[in-house]
């Protein structure tokens, strides 16, 4: 029996007991590391007396490699994702009150600005830049807009109590 048929034997024979030992897939690339470590760590092995008892120990070392490594992994006490909750994407209840507090604040001292400011805020919110809110008010002078601009945040602010938050 040459070395080729040898190892295909006992390729069957590892294969058969590391499957025993784990499921068909792990077993499959533990019986090709033993044949690998065999065929280049071992080329004048050919006797089959010698060689089953190696290939074995060769196989022990592998699955007790592969058991460690699932441990450092913590592939054992893996929670099932199924079991997991869902996380909530929401804010707390408190952040949520806090928000909608501030946002009645602004809607309330929005409502007591003019009618210029209030003009000026919402062509701003819907993205329009300054040169466009020039000609949507009619004016020939830009600074005129920056000026409209920062008196209506400083009243939003004096309304709003001088705080943002």
């Amino acid at each position: 029996m040459d070395r080729e048929q040898i190892l295909a034997t006992l390729r069957e024979r590892i294969l058969a007991f590391a499957t025993s030992r784990v499921s068909r897939d792990p077993a499959e690339d533990l019986t090709q590391d033993v044949l690998t470590v065999l065929h280049d760590k071992y080329p004048t092995v050919r006797e089959l007396t010698e060689l089953v008892p190696l290939a074995f120990q060769v196989l022990r070392y592998k699955m007790l490699d592969a058991h460690r490594k699932a441990l450092r992994r913590g592939e054992y006490d893996q929670e099932s994702i199924e079991k997991l909750p869902l996380a909530d994407t929401g804010d707390d209840p408190v952040t949520q009150l806090d928000q909608k507090q501030r946002v009645d604040r602004l809607l309330a001292a929005i409502a007591q600005l003019g009618e210029r400011c209030r003009e000026l805020f919402r062509w701003k919110l819907e993205g329009k830049s300054f040169p466009e809110i020039q000609k949507l008010m009619n004016q020939t002078s830009i600074n005129t807009i920056y000026t409209w601009d920062l008196r209506c945040r400083k009243q939003l602010l004096a309304f709003m109590g001088g705080s943002w938050e």
